[in-house]
């Protein structure tokens, strides 16, 4: 009865989800003609004969950056596995591409019983690895049907969200307990999910993948080309994946910079791509010269002093070429509570 309860809710809100996907904005990439995959009619999959199907679940872009080294490694160790990597959104899927060498992308289906098995069946998995805190009840239990072991890495369940789940505890022991294991990021979360009613043998802390950052060397050639774009003689500092709220309090930020640095550059960073026409916007409102990445062919103006990173997937091209940094999500509350902090110092970057 609480599986249905749930279903006929789910059935409720889908249309809001789906029109929030689906609807096009600019400078957002589109699902276009792959909507189906989220209704389970999922193209086939070449795979190899005989050998394990391991299946990652990264809900958008910063999940799949996040968990890039582990499949990579988890690639070079198992190289005659079949790797599938879902995504729900296509700023996501656009991200997975780049491990189109050693995984195959595919969007990750509504979280209905006939969606669901509409892909399992193109696909037969032996492993799901979610990342992050993704429970989807249906396509957990259709998994776990077939014995297929479950684990959830990167585990993490803020104070707030615990609380939120107590008081619907029912609907989330619906999705938990398929779970074989919970890999928490730190002690705080694991004692949540304990708390909550998981059973202590399925959780473990292991730390968060995010340490684990993947740098390769065009990445900072990449972004010593944009510093010599930038310009080497100009301070820069980024204001890198801010939300809405957040760049406002950064442009007024360098507004006041400016008066005791005059050259010094903003580099700006959007967390969301359909937002970048409206920052751009915005900062033209507020009375500065901007360029954007995505226009520029070489060396910026001297005049220039907000440049626009509206470019997905190239943070860390942003940040090489950056000498202080602000880290977005940390302004709005408990909501996100701040991206990635330890990407900059990594990059010799200071935050």
């Amino acid at each position: 009865m609480l599986r249905l309860l749930y279903t006929l809710l789910l059935a409720l809100v889908a249309p809001i989800f789906l029109y929030g996907l689906f609807k096009h904005k600019p400078g957002k990439p589109s699902v276009g003609k792959r909507w189906k995959e989220h209704f389970g009619f999922t193209p086939d999959i070449a795979l190899k004969d005989g050998y394990p199907v391991v299946w990652f679940h990264a809900v958008s872009v910063g999940e799949v950056i996040a968990v890039s080294p582990l499949i990579r490694r988890y690639a070079s160790a198992n190289p005659e596995h079949n790797i599938i990597i879902t995504t729900t959104t296509p700023t996501g899927a656009e991200q997975a591409d780049k491990l189109s060498d050693i995984a195959q992308h595919r969007y990750m289906p509504l979280d209905f019983t006939f969606a669901v098995n509409g892909f399992l069946n193109r696909i037969q998995p032996n492993k799901l690895i979610i990342v992050e805190t993704e429970l989807w009840p249906n396509t957990l239990l259709a998994v776990s049907r077939n014995s297929t072991p479950i684990a959830v890495i990167n585990a993490r369940l803020s104070e707030r969200s615990c609380q939120r789940y107590a008081k619907v505890r029912p609907f989330f022991w619906l999705a938990a307990q398929h779970v074989d294991s919970f890999c928490c990021q730190f002690e705080e979360d694991a004692e949540r999910f304990t708390r909550l009613g998981v059973d202590p043998s399925r959780v473990s802390v292991t730390g968060s993948i995010k340490f684990d950052i993947e740098v390769k060397p065009e990445s900072i050639t990449s972004g010593a080309n944009l510093r010599a774009t930038l310009g080497t003689s100009r301070p820069v500092w980024i204001a890198a994946s801010t939300h809405e709220g957040e760049d406002e309090k950064a442009i007024a930020a360098h507004k006041g910079l400016l008066k005791t640095i005059p050259n010094a550059l903003l580099l700006l960073v959007p967390r969301h791509p359909e937002r970048f026409n409206q920052v751009e916007q915005l900062c033209i409102e507020s009375g500065f010269s901007v360029e954007r990445k995505s226009q520029t062919q070489g060396p910026i103006s001297n005049t220039t002093t907000i440049f626009l990173g509206d470019t997905m997937g190239q943070m860390i091209t942003y940040l090489v070429s950056s000498d202080v940094c602000f880290m977005g999500g940390s302004l709005i509350g408990k909501k996100v509570g701040g991206h990635n902090v330890l990407e900059p110092p990594h990059l010799a970057c200071r935050v």
